[in-house]
């Protein structure tokens, strides 16, 4: 079966290292870097099992498939796409891969704090009411963050909060805002490639590379019908 990842840029992505050591080399897994969605869906369309989907086309997807996942739809973001008889289905793993990452802390928690608007953050809330939290949400524009769905706080006013959890979704290349209540939480950080908070102090850092993981594991399964190795894919990571 053949697998790929879209989305722009994917150069130094983990995902075909870790298909590969999901199932021992036996599915292909390509990374399609398109600056224009048409471009990467019509590769898909064409030549391809399942893909995942990364920024910026999240949304893109979540439009164009005939099926949705019910991650999917309360998230409004596509992270996978499988074919099926009824048409081409989008899933959310980035949900699962945020409640795995949280959930292997042991830890339980009441308040979150949402750092970003775009398609992981969307993830992150959902995952975050999943587990029974009280969701804010913060980022540079207030009327983004309003629009997740939850109570927003301009940048600013975040450091006014006590989140017993931070999920950190802006990306690498943007500086960190500053002022945010991270000494007393855990802190989950959605980027992996260019971490921004690995260093600074907080009751737990939680790498993205977990988030990762479980999104990974979740999607592979949808993709192949088959239990991919976690064990094999922790070692890669």
């Amino acid at each position: 079966m053949k697998f790929a990842l879209i989305g722009h840029p994917v150069a130094g992505s983990l995902s075909p290292r870790l298909v590969a050591a999901a199932y021992d080399g036996r599915h292909t897994y390509d990374l399609l870097d398109f600056e224009h969605f048409e471009d990467a869906w019509k590769a898909f369309t064409e030549g391809y099992d399942g893909i995942n989907v990364t920024a910026p086309f999240k949304q893109d997807a979540f439009a164009r498939v005939d099926v949705l996942s019910p991650q999917a739809r309360a998230t409004g973001a596509v992270n996978l796409v499988t074919r099926s008889p009824r048409g081409f289905v989008g899933y959310n793993t980035d949900v699962d891969g945020v409640l795995m990452a949280l959930r292997e802390t042991g830890l339980s928690f009441a308040d979150a704090l949402v750092v970003g608007t775009g398609g992981a953050a969307r993830a992150a809330v959902h995952a975050a009411q999943l587990m029974g939290c009280h969701v804010t949400v913060t980022g540079r524009s207030v009327e983004k963050a309003a629009a997740l769905g939850c109570p927003a706080v301009p940048l600013p006013e975040a450091g006014t909060l006590r989140p017993d959890v931070i999920l950190y979704t802006l990306p690498g290349s943007a500086p960190v805002p500053e002022g945010l209540p991270l000494e007393d939480a855990v802190v989950l950080e959605a980027e992996y490639r260019i971490p921004q908070l690995a260093d600074i102090p907080c009751r737990q850092y939680v790498s993205g590379r977990r988030w990762m993981l479980g999104q990974a594991y979740a999607g592979y399964s949808l993709f192949t019908g088959e239990e991919p190795s976690l064990e094999k894919m922790s070692k890669v990571l």
